[in-house]
């Protein structure tokens, strides 16, 4: 299961090592909401930078997130892993702060500070005592801009991030099943595309694609600033518009088209065997809207449909194959939501000893049929409401996860409206709406994954 409480797949980061604001923030300037949850003060400065404020005075500590609305989605043909490449290369230093000064500074301050690039986005973090607050974005708007790379620099990253893909993927048969299946389920969107890039195509990228990148998307007017903890909305503001306030705006921010994936009309299937493989399972993934694709509110359905189906030892799918059957060891479901273009359903189920992948994909099909034709009861559908509004109130304890929720939900579109009235929408689905959301979208033909020993 997924939700704004849990974001999607991401590429880790460089230094450790996926829209607009509420309608009132966009007319006014500024904008406050209190539903189901925190304040949340935001602002959309002259230049285009959209700032969130998310106060949590339990600590004096702050967490300062600065979001890209571009992700591996985004990367140009022939150029896949531009994105996470341009990601490792923002830690290398600018005109005015030479490279490692930054992540020095931040550790030298006791603080964090790490960056990730998804789908859909891209994002640069650092929590810190709050009376450094100033600091970071003084850091941070400097390298909005002032990012400079020579060959020294950008071919000893490549290098690290090939380095990266071979420890992830290439030396993983579950992680190679995983690309496959992703390139087998989009034939046409760039979600078929591994966040990291093919490994020829990463051997080609250098410092002229990196800039390119770069002037293209780290814009003020592509970027979401959020800042949550100890903090005053208005000092905030301030701060945001005395650093990256200075930053002459470039224009219209960067289009997004990117083309859609067809409804598939045939089942496809995928397989990897290796040596390796001590725990064979299988996985089935269906294209499915997301919540910005959705024509309705049929996201919502299938976020407690994937509760349901698969969320653990009360799940439909765990009590038919594990407990009652016997044919599995673990089995579950998981629901993509928060993407820009068309998500995905899936399903993983691991066979119990003597059981064939055929035999539990079978087993699996029964499962999945039998929701479909007969539905869900209240009871079921309480247990996974509840779950969902127990996850934003833990949520809510987490000053850097309340700064993802955020951040990734603007990044691809959605408002601050819409995180705070996720909750009732996934209240005001009824058991109908699940059963109809199965019958549309998990009749339609899927792909298989099949991990097995060689």
């Amino acid at each position: 299961m997924t939700s704004p409480f849990s974001g999607p797949d991401s590429s880790g980061a460089s230094s450790t090592g996926e829209g607009s604001i509420s309608a009132a923030g966009q007319a006014a300037g500024t904008g406050t909401s209190t539903k189901a949850g925190p304040e949340v003060v935001t602002r959309t400065l002259a230049n285009g930078l959209d700032v969130v404020v998310i106060p949590d005075r339990r600590v004096p500590v702050v967490t300062h997130m600065v979001w890209y609305r571009n992700g591996s989605g985004d990367d140009p043909l022939r150029k896949s892993g531009i994105a996470h490449f341009l990601e490792h290369l923002m830690f290398k230093g600018t005109a005015t702060h030479p490279a490692g000064e930054f992540s020095h500074l931040v550790a030298s301050l006791g603080g964090q500070e790490n960056a990730f690039t998804s789908y859909d986005y891209t994002a640069y973090y650092q929590r810190i005592a709050k009376e450094h607050l100033g600091t970071m974005m003084a850091f941070e708007s400097d390298r909005m801009t002032g990012l400079t790379l020579d060959d020294a620099a950008v071919d000893p990253e490549r290098l690290v991030v090939l380095e990266e893909r071979r420890m992830r993927t290439d030396t993983d048969p579950s992680a190679q099943l995983s690309e496959a299946l992703a390139a087998t389920l989009y034939t046409h969107n760039p979600y078929g595309t591994p966040i990291i890039g093919w490994q020829h195509e990463i051997e080609t990228l250098d410092r002229h694609d990196a800039l390119a990148y770069y002037r293209r998307f780290y814009t003020p007017e592509n970027a979401i600033l959020v800042v949550a903890g100890d903090v005053e909305a208005d000092e905030v503001i301030a701060l945001a518009e005395s650093t990256y306030g200075r930053i002459a705006a470039r224009g219209e921010r960067p289009q997004r088209q990117r083309p859609r994936e067809p409804l598939p009309v045939a089942m496809k299937r995928v397989s990897v065997a290796d040596a390796r493989v001590e725990q064979p399972y299988l996985q089935r993934a269906w294209l499915v809207p997301s919540v910005r694709t959705q024509t309705g509110q049929e996201a919502y359905a299938l976020e407690l449909l994937a509760e349901i189906l698969g969320g653990g030892p009360t799940s439909l799918l765990y009590r038919h194959l594990v407990l009652d059957q016997g044919v599995a060891v673990n089995a579950g479901a998981s629901y993509h939501a928060t993407m820009l273009d068309d998500s995905r359903f899936d399903i993983y189920a691991v066979p119990a000893s003597g059981v064939t992948l055929d035999a539990l994909d079978e087993a699996v099909g029964k499962v999945v049929t039998r929701l479909v034709e007969d539905g869900v009861n209240e009871a079921e559908l309480t247990r996974a409401r509840t779950r969902f509004v127990s996850e934003m109130i833990y949520a809510q304890d987490s000053q850097v996860h309340m700064a993802h929720i955020y951040g990734s939900a603007l990044a691809i579109g959605e408002t601050v409206a819409d995180v705070q009235q996720w909750t009732d929408r996934i209240e005001a689905v009824d058991a109908g709406a699940i059963q109809e959301a199965a019958r549309r979208f998990l009749s339609r033909p899927h792909t298989s994954g099949f991990l097995l020993p060689a």
